[in-house]
């Protein structure tokens, strides 16, 4: 665990926290035709969101807002349903911020500065300090308030998470060069050639689109570029290399505020926008020491519990016995004559007689009907899995029949079972 002082902490309290998770996350394919990316299901029990939601809370910060735009009705559902216990007489509280055209009747969110400008009046009504500007669609621990006390003692008009990413995978971010003191000297968003870290020249240093403000000054900014023509009103095109070229803006290293368990090594962040990436980090989590903890209770990741029974295995005959190895089972599964290797169930799931699941993820209340053989599957809400199906032994009848990612993960849904 990072070391948080007594400032820090106060500057937790004078702060609101403002997740931009409006995006649809167009690389999980599939599962998001229905949700967007932040309320995508993670980990057995949680969504997407509730990792910067709990990170914020875990810091102290208790004044939230959430921007929400695309498909956001599983996001905000899961919000009214697992986040409610703010109490507005202690000067906490979360509020949902759909774009609702309240500047402009033609005009939603047109980019993440946006989103912040068209709320602005909402965050002037509560007053707070400082701003922290999150993405809701990463999954990592981090002590915020850590970075709040850098920003402020350096005396930076942008305080930007960041952390180093191999080069190779780096053109998927804002990407940025410093120098000893944290200072970011230059900022470039997604370039197609990534500067190398000095001495490393297979690394990067990546923004983890992460940003502390003091607010009157954010408030300044954001009311300049909403009256730019010429701006796509977006952090990272706009806002942060502007204020890059005024030479006030400071990197802050995620190493120093990750909160990380005994045995980690290394500080953990992903961004689990493809399908490889998503089954990958799910997977992860089966390990014997998983490099991202969720049983640590000093920094526990807050969601909606839904009320359900004790998982249960039935049946104990040769070839009909339900079993589980190196796997993760959610509350309300029932394993039935299955055999489970390295798979992660979500709540509710049923596994039939038979069948045979080898680093299967299966979102809520699927049902895999008997003799199914599954491998490398991740498998959508809700869907039924017919009996006899096998999926993850020929890549080219599974590529004709569902989602097949390049790192050979295949993706199911409903809507692909019932064209079977």
């Amino acid at each position: 665990m990072p070391e948080r002082g007594l400032q820090a902490m106060q500057l937790a309290r004078q702060t609101m926290a403002f997740v931009l998770a409006g995006g649809r996350g167009s690389r999980l394919k599939e599962l998001t035709d229905r949700r967007a990316k932040p309320a995508v299901y993670f980990g057995g029990k949680t969504r997407i969101i509730d990792f910067a939601l709990s990170n914020a809370v875990n810091s102290g910060i208790r004044r939230i807002g959430v921007a929400t735009q695309y498909k956001a009705h599983s996001l905000i559902r899961h919000l009214q349903n697992g986040w409610t216990f703010f109490q507005a007489e202690r000067n906490e509280s979360i509020d949902i911020l759909p774009a609702s055209q309240r500047v402009d009747e033609g005009q939603w969110y047109l980019g993440t500065a946006d989103a912040v400008t068209q709320n602005i009046d909402i965050i002037e009504g509560y007053g707070p300090k400082y701003i922290l500007i999150l993405a809701g669609d990463h999954i990592y621990k981090q002590d915020y308030s850590i970075m709040l006390a850098q920003h402020v003692r350096s005396g930076a008009e942008v305080t930007v998470g960041c952390i180093e990413v191999p080069r190779a995978e780096a053109s998927a971010f804002g990407v940025m060069d410093v120098d000893a003191e944290d200072r970011i000297l230059d900022f470039m968003e997604k370039p197609a050639d990534p500067p190398a870290m000095p001495g490393r020249p297979e690394m990067t240093l990546a923004s983890m689109g992460i940003y502390v403000f003091d607010t009157d000054f954010l408030i300044g900014i954001l009311n300049a570029d909403a009256e730019d023509p010429s701006s796509s009103h977006d952090f990272g095109k706009d806002i942060i290399p502007a204020l890059v070229a005024r030479g006030r803006a400071y990197a802050h290293p995620f190493g120093r505020s990750c909160v990380m368990t005994a045995g980690q090594t290394a500080p953990y962040w992903r961004d689990v926008g493809t399908i490889d990436a998503f089954w990958r980090a799910n997977i992860d989590l089966l390990d014997f020491n998983p490099e991202l903890d969720l049983y640590n209770r000093d920094w526990p990741i807050w969601t909606y519990a839904e009320q359900t029974p004790p998982a249960k295995f039935v049946h104990d005959e040769d070839g009909r016995r339900g079993m589980a190895v190196s796997s993760m089972v959610s509350g309300g599964c029932i394993v039935s004559g299955a055999k489970l290797d390295k798979c992660l169930l979500f709540t509710g799931v049923r596994c039939n007689s038979f069948s045979e699941l080898t680093g299967v993820v299966a979102l809520p209340y699927v049902n895999v009907g008997r003799h199914a053989r599954l491998k490398n599957v991740v498998i959508d809400r809700g869907v039924t899995i017919p009996e006899g199906l096998v999926v993850g032994e020929d890549p080219v009848a599974d590529a004709a029949r569902f989602r097949r990612s390049e790192g050979g993960v295949t993706l199911i849904t409903q809507t692909m079972i019932d064209k079977l």
